[in-house]
């Protein structure tokens, strides 16, 4: 999700300040997006500049400039709603590609890497376990749902992590095919061979 339509969905409720934005923002996402003041008024400017957004012409007792969502605006919030996600539309799996990498990385202990995020992960996931526990489901259901996926999240995670020390202890064991050598013909690196074989499914 994007600062940019995260703000056009909040004007489509009401006219806010920047402030305001930023608080319905955090309320809404249970604060598991935080954003700080600056990233909300930059957004503005760039929502304002793409004529997406506008500025109401009053401001409240404090002198804070008030916004509110144009036709335009209300057209991009309505089809950025009616689009799915697509796999190129979400972040790189940092966590894959750092498992990757640690395989063909010279000193690196892949399994300590595995083992210590999976503990950080359960730990993360206890204490999304704990927030859920304690939230109000009549009152709470957007903070909810993004717990929900959260936790979904984390679980998935702690499944792959599982799945990839099984893996590679697997490939630890298993005999590799002998080669015949050939003189003058260097041997196929080990590291790509092991790369190639843990993230193939």
């Amino acid at each position: 999700m994007s600062i940019r339509h995260g703000l056009l969905a909040l004007l489509e409720r009401s006219p806010m300040y920047g402030y305001q934005l930023r608080h319905e923002f955090e309320r809404s996402t249970g604060a598991t997006w935080p954003l700080n003041v600056g990233q909300v008024y930059t957004t503005l400017a760039r929502l304002e500049r793409d004529g997406l957004v506008e500025q109401t012409g009053e401001s409240d007792e404090d002198g804070k400039v008030v916004y509110r969502l144009t036709d335009a605006g209300h057209a991009e919030l309505t089809g950025w709603f009616a689009t799915p996600l697509g796999g190129s539309d979400r972040p790189r799996d940092e966590l894959a590609i750092k498992v990757a990498l640690a395989l063909t990385t010279p000193g690196v202990d892949v399994r300590s890497v595995l083992q210590t995020q999976r503990t950080a992960t359960l730990r993360h996931l206890q204490e999304l376990t704990r927030l859920k526990a304690v939230a109000d489901g009549s009152e709470d259901t957007a903070w909810l749902l993004v717990l929900d996926s959260m936790i979904f999240r984390a679980e998935a995670e702690v499944r792959w992590l599982d799945h990839s020390e099984t893996r590679l202890a697997r490939l630890a064991t298993t005999p590799r095919p002998a080669t015949p050598a050939t003189p003058g013909t260097p041997a196929p690196p080990v590291h790509a061979t092991e790369t190639d074989r843990a993230v193939r499914r």
